[in-house]
C-alpha cells in the first residue's frame, strides 16, 4: 500500500476548499420582490443601483458594449393597468420603431410572462415633466409577470442595442430563473 505525502494531501485539501468556495461564489445574488414572494436571479456583472424614482422596487445598471456610451437601464416595479395598456405606453416611449414589436407569452414558474422586445429611437425621459432626449438604435427587452395572488410586476431592460444583443441571454435567464414562494 502506497502512502500520501503530507504535502499532497495538504494541496489535495487545499484545492478541495477552493473549489468548493469558487462554488459558493458562483451562485446567483437572488433579487426578491413581491413583499418576498417572488424572485429572481441576478446576472453576474450587472450592478444594483438606489432606483432614480420610488415606484421602482429595483434598478440595475449594464455595462456598455465597447463602442456604446452609455449603460443599459434595468427596472422592476409592480404595477397596474392591462398587459395591451403598459406595453402600448412602451410602444409610445420610441418616436420611431425600426422592428415591428415582439410580444409572446410563456409560463414560468407556473405564471404567465409577456415577453417584449422593442427596437428603434427611444425617448428617454428621467420623469414626467422632465425634457425628453431622443436616443437612437435602442432596444427595450420586457417581462410582465402576471400572478393572481401577488399582482403585477413589470421587468424592462433597455439601453443601446449593442449593450441589449450582448446581455439578451443573461435577461433571458433572470426571467427564467423566477420562483414564487
Amino acid at each position: 500500500m502506497k502512502r500520501i505525502s503530507p504535502v499532497c494531501l495538504v494541496l489535495f485539501l487545499l484545492t478541495a476548499v477552493t473549489a468548493m468556495a469558487d462554488d459558493t461564489k458562483k451562485q446567483a445574488e437572488q433579487i426578491s420582490f413581491g413583499d418576498g414572494h417572488l424572485e429572481m436571479s441576478k446576472p453576474e456583472g450587472w450592478k444594483s443601483v438606489k432606483p432614480r424614482v420610488g415606484i421602482i422596487d429595483v434598478e440595475m445598471e449594464v455595462p456598455a458594449a465597447k463602442g456604446d456610451g452609455t449603460d443599459g437601464r434595468v427596472t422592476l416595479m409592480g404595477a397596474g393597468g392591462s398587459i395591451e395598456a403598459n406595453i402600448d405606453r412602451w410602444k409610445g416611449q420610441f418616436v420611431k420603431m425600426t422592428k415591428e414589436a415582439e410580444v409572446k407569452e410563456e409560463t414560468i414558474a407556473d405564471q404567465k410572462v409577456h415577453l417584449v422586445e422593442l427596437v428603434g429611437d427611444f425617448k428617454d425621459q428621467r420623469g414626467p415633466f422632465a425634457p425628453a432626449e431622443v436616443k437612437e438604435g435602442y432596444t427595450m427587452l420586457a417581462a410582465i409577470i402576471t400572478t393572481e395572488k401577488f399582482g403585477n410586476y413589470f421587468l424592462k431592460f433597455y439601453g443601446p442595442t449593442s449593450t441589449i444583443d450582448q446581455n439578451k441571454e443573461k435577461f433571458t435567464t433572470m426571467v427564467k430563473s423566477l420562483k414564487v414562494k
